[in-house]
């Protein structure tokens, strides 16, 4: 009797496929996205087509950093309580990027303050 469950190497073999699709759908972070908002449309590209993507790539959230099946979909995201949020969110004052959070610990650039004249 007794031994190892049999469904320990099944949970860590589902544990490892999930960890690895995990980075196919890394979403852009906030101050990335709020950096593509503040430009002007004129600089913006156009998507270009890709087989990859749902919908040919053509059908994105630029706030959420989705791709959508069609039109439609895309219509009813925009109507979803977490769209509306996070474009709340991003109208708002600049989300924190990753040089605020080391000067924020300490590791950044040093701030000695205002250098005095010395006699």
């Amino acid at each position: 009797m007794g031994g190892k469950c049999p469904s320990r190497k099944v949970k860590k073999r589902r544990f490892s496929h999930k960890q690895a699709r995990r980075t196919k759908f890394e979403l852009m972070g906030d101050d990335a996205v709020y950096d593509q908002l503040q430009k002007p449309d004129a600089v913006r590209k156009p998507m270009p087509f890709d087989e990859d993507l749902p919908g040919m790539g053509q059908h994105y959230c630029l706030h959420c950093d989705r791709f959508f099946a069609n039109v439609t979909v895309r219509d009813e995201h925009f109507k979803t309580k977490k769209h509306r949020r996070r474009v709340k969110m991003l109208n708002g004052p600049k989300p924190h990027t990753q040089l605020d959070a080391e000067l924020a610990g300490g590791m950044g650039m040093p701030d000695n303050g205002p250098k005095l004249m010395s006699m």
